[in-house]
């Protein structure tokens, strides 16, 4: 790979896919409980630091594939995640619960970290963790936010 990762772009089109659909049918899916201004800010950074460095490498800043057979390792966990990330939108289509907070914020988190990893890209890997602490921080909080509200409503 050069300066673009054509897999790396696939592997956005998959993770994107079912995020664009949710909010072209759910227009007020998703809402925000959780106000916290600078772990938001910082999570946006992370989120689009991390879908630009999946598709696009900065030159002097990755190192490739690090050890043999790299690639085919890359292509299998990233597409078993990828496949686990989709399985688990459609279980969590209707809910808001724990259980969709954290499987669709751990599993994007831990693809932009294992992509990262294995192909020694540092920027990616610093994105990587701040968007992952700061999404798994608000998607919890939110989902517990919302399941105390729901309670209290209910």
């Amino acid at each position: 790979m050069d300066w673009f990762n054509y897999y790396g772009l696939a592997i956005m089109a998959v993770i994107m896919a079912p995020n664009i659909i949710y909010a072209v049918l759910k227009k007020d899916g998703y809402k925000n409980a959780y106000k916290n201004k600078p772990a938001e800010i910082f999570e946006q950074i992370g989120r689009y630091a991390c879908m630009a460095l999946m598709v696009f490498n900065v030159p002097y800043t990755y190192f490739n594939f690090w050890f043999e057979h790299a690639l085919t390792v890359y292509l299998c966990v990233n597409g078993a995640l990828c496949l686990s990330y989709l399985i688990f939108w459609i279980v969590c289509w209707n809910s808001n619960g724990m259980l969709k907070a954290l499987s669709l914020s751990v599993i994007p988190t831990a693809i932009f970290l294992f992509s990262g990893v294995i192909l020694a890209y540092i920027p990616l890997i610093a994105a990587a963790v701040i968007f992952g602490v700061c999404h798994i921080l608000i998607s919890c909080k939110n989902a517990a936010t919302t399941n105390n509200t729901d309670e209290i409503n209910g």
